[in-house]
């Protein structure tokens, strides 16, 4: 038995996922067929029918992820004592947060918003949105108006807008990582100005 047979499901999930966010990167998410997925991870196309029955599954999956993320830290943030310190926390632990995988992810959804259109309401995008404006909500407290609000969610995408700013340039993952933590840190900065 090779290394790929030995995978767990969990596993085999994990890297058809990976793979695919490759390859949709490298020849487009129309070009990738799931049999091309199926041969990357040496296992047969049925086999990975058995975790994902189409891409979207695929892609809906690592929303569904990344949603989740956004709820555990939400779900986080509610339980730290308040502190003049738990928005910078709180931000920076998103954004310290990125692999690779999930830039590869954020790239994806910055060069298809046709098809992340499609998938606005589904699962995950939903939970993605609604617990980062709640975490936003939350840590503006007592001074919730609605350009304070938006500063935070502007922080935490911050991972976002430097991936998008990245395209096409030699770039490298870490120093996007960097670039989000400088941008995050410059609106927490703003944030404390309007205090």
């Amino acid at each position: 038995m090779d290394e790929k047979t030995q995978r767990s499901g969990r596993d085999t999930k994990a890297e058809a996922q990976r793979v695919a966010l490759a390859l949709f990167s490298a020849k487009g998410y129309e070009a990738t067929s799931l049999r091309e997925i199926a041969d990357h991870l040496g296992i047969s196309k049925a086999s990975l029918y058995y975790h994902f029955k189409s891409k979207e599954d695929i892609v809906t999956s690592q929303m569904t992820s990344r949603g989740n993320e956004a709820a555990e830290l939400l779900a986080w943030t509610r339980t730290q004592p308040a502190s003049p310190e738990l928005l910078e926390r709180t931000v920076l632990r998103w954004v310290d947060g990125t692999t690779i995988d999930k830039l590869r992810g954020i790239r994806f959804i910055n060069t298809n918003p046709a098809l992340m259109r499609t998938m606005k309401d589904g699962p995950g995008v939903g939970t993605l949105r609604e617990s980062l404006s709640e975490i936003a909500e939350f840590l503006a407290g007592d001074q919730a108006d609605p350009a304070r609000i938006l500063l935070i969610r502007m922080a935490l995408l911050s991972i976002n807008s430097a991936a998008s700013a990245a395209a096409g340039t030699p770039t490298s993952d870490e120093d996007i990582v960097e670039a989000a933590r400088s941008m995050a840190r410059a609106l927490l900065a703003e944030l404390r100005s309007l205090d």
